[in-house]
């Protein structure tokens, strides 16, 4: 059996940074995750870049890893607690002003990192510039190629986008996982094209056989400004030798305390 887990963290946001990083690395521990796919995974454009970098697998041309990294703080609780998971990371642009804002994929597997851009944007100063982030690696067994990605809005791009992504991930093998924040809810026009690409991707929450929760946000965040309705944006697809056995929402406020804009979700799958 395979565990996923995504999330979009907005991290370093907020108040209790730090009790946020540890509820979302406790989930992680309890959940025996194989694969953890994080977005807006932040670093202060003004902090100090390092090279204890403990599972760090790095990409080709990105920036370099700062000390207060969202990912690395992670990975060094994580480490803490006796858990070892490989890591990388890809940056997109500047988020609030003054972080990298990147996404991240943990693996309990060694990894081999690629990112590449799915935007028409490459300039780090406008918010539409996108990288998607993947990596080849072993779950349950199977080779896999693992993507966290953060994608535009239906009006600023995303179907030119998801394009890209395809022609990227459409080379990497037969099993494949894509994991994180679309901004296009379920049962739209930029959902339905995730679904009807060629590299045939179903949503693991739709198939699941015990599903909890559904929707990932609720109401106005950063984003969905004048939003009131309650979205799921944020999935967990895979090609079809994964079974969803189970599809949950976590860090609702429910069973899992919130410690984001968005919920998380998570997938228990068979691999074949």
């Amino acid at each position: 059996m395979a565990k996923f887990l995504t999330l979009n963290t907005h991290s370093l946001l907020g108040e209790d940074v730090e009790n946020k990083l540890k509820i979302l690395g406790d989930e992680i521990l309890d959940g025996d995750y194989d694969i953890v796919c994080l977005q807006e995974v932040n670093q202060l454009m003004t902090s100090g870049t390092t090279q204890d970098l403990p599972g760090y697998c790095p990409v080709a041309g990105e920036i370099a890893i700062h000390e207060d990294n969202y990912g690395l703080q992670l990975v060094r609780y994580l480490a803490e607690k006796g858990a070892v998971y490989y890591w990388s990371y890809a940056y997109n642009h500047i988020g609030y002003d003054r972080f990298n804002e990147g996404v991240a994929v943990l693996s309990k597997e060694p990894l081999e990192a690629l990112s590449v851009l799915v935007s028409k944007s490459s300039d780090p100063l406008d918010y539409h510039t996108r990288k998607m982030l993947f990596c080849q690696t072993v779950v349950d067994g199977r080779k896999t190629c693992v993507a966290s990605v953060h994608f535009s809005w239906l009006r600023d791009g995303f179907l030119d986008e998801w394009e890209n992504a395809v022609k990227a991930l459409a080379s990497q093998g037969e099993s494949l996982v894509v994991m994180g924040d679309f901004n296009n809810p379920a049962n739209t026009k930029g959902y339905q094209a995730v679904l009807d690409s060629r590299i045939s991707l179903h949503d693991t929450y739709a198939e699941a056989a015990v599903k909890e929760g559904e929707n990932t946000i609720e109401a106005d965040i950063d984003g969905w400004e004048g939003n009131k309705d309650a979205l799921r944006i944020d999935f967990i697809l895979a090609t079809k030798n994964f079974v969803p056995q189970t599809s949950r929402v976590v860090f609702d406020g429910r069973k899992t305390p919130a410690i984001s804009d968005h919920f998380g979700v998570s997938c228990e799958a068979i691999v074949n």
